[in-house]
């Protein structure tokens, strides 16, 4: 039995790698993405509101947050988002990997805290900046009949 043959797949599709700059650009066009980072040995996600801003992606965490306290250092982390639509199977996604700090500067404080408003009531005070090392992403098409 061929892929193409099965229920819920689709032959003809193609990934496409994307260069940094278009990754860094779509990631950019969506406000909702994951973070993942390390948990008492574990991998841990969750989910949160970026904003891109001069090439880092930046969050906003609370007090007692799990990200939290691990960015006290700096961490390596994965931080990913996509725009993928199940019914036609194309779209993007992207993965940026790099370190993670929390900001402390308080220009630096006020800016991200201007731009990137909480999706949710719990006192998102803290800001966390990752400066990617490795950007990597790729988008979905629809290949020619």
């Amino acid at each position: 039995m061929r892929s193409d043959d099965l229920p819920g797949t689709r032959a003809g599709a193609r990934m496409v790698q994307l260069s940094r700059e278009e990754a860094l650009k779509l990631l950019a066009s969506v406000p909702l993405g994951r973070i993942g980072f390390t948990q008492h040995a574990l991998p841990a996600i969750r989910p949160v509101n970026h904003v891109v801003h001069a090439g880092a992606v930046v969050i906003r965490t609370h007090t007692g947050s799990a990200l939290l306290n691990h960015s006290l250092r700096t961490e390596v982390v994965a931080y990913e988002a996509d725009e993928i639509d199940p019914a036609t199977h194309t779209g993007w996604s992207v993965v940026v990997t790099g370190l993670a700090t929390r900001v402390t500067d308080p220009d630096d404080l006020a800016r991200y805290q201007g731009l990137l408003v909480p999706w949710i009531d719990a006192g998102m005070a803290y800001v966390v900046r990752i400066v990617p090392e490795l950007v990597t992403g790729y988008r979905l098409e629809s290949a020619p009949p």
